[in-house]
C-alpha cells in the first residue's frame, strides 16, 4: 500500500501534493494510486513506437499535468523532459526516455504492493 512515508522516500513533494488535495491524505493517496492505472503510459509507448510525435506530445502533456498535480517529482521530471522535446517536434530516439518514465511508474507500483 502506498503511504506518505513511502512517497517521501520516493522523492515526491508530499506537502505540495497534499496541499493541492486540500490536505486530505486519504484523497491524495487514492489519487496517487489511480495514476498506476492511467492509460497514458501505454498510449505514450504506442505513440512513440509509431513515431507519432503529435500524439506522444498530447499524451505526455496530460501525464505531466497529472504527475505535477500529485507532486510526484521523479516521474514529473522525466515526463516534463520528454514533453518539451515532443513539443518542439524533436526527431530523436525516445525509447530511453520512455524507459525512464516506465521505471518511475514501476517504482510507484512497487509501493502499492
Amino acid at each position: 500500500m502506498i503511504t506518505i512515508d513511502a512517497l517521501r522516500a520516493y522523492g515526491a513533494d508530499v506537502d505540495k501534493g497534499l496541499n493541492l488535495c486540500m490536505n486530505n491524505e486519504d484523497f491524495y493517496l487514492r489519487m496517487v494510486s489511480m495514476i498506476l492505472n492511467e492509460a497514458s503510459f501505454d498510449q505514450l509507448a504506442k505513440a512513440i513506437g509509431d513515431n507519432d510525435l503529435e500524439e506522444a506530445f498530447k499524451v505526455s502533456h496530460a501525464l505531466k499535468g497529472v504527475s505535477g498535480n500529485l507532486a510526484l517529482t521523479p516521474l514529473y521530471d522525466k515526463v516534463e523532459e520528454i514533453t518539451e522535446l515532443l513539443r518542439a517536434h524533436t526527431q530523436m530516439d525516445y525509447s530511453e526516455m520512455l524507459e525512464g518514465i516506465l521505471k518511475e511508474k514501476q517504482a510507484l507500483e512497487e509501493m502499492a504492493k
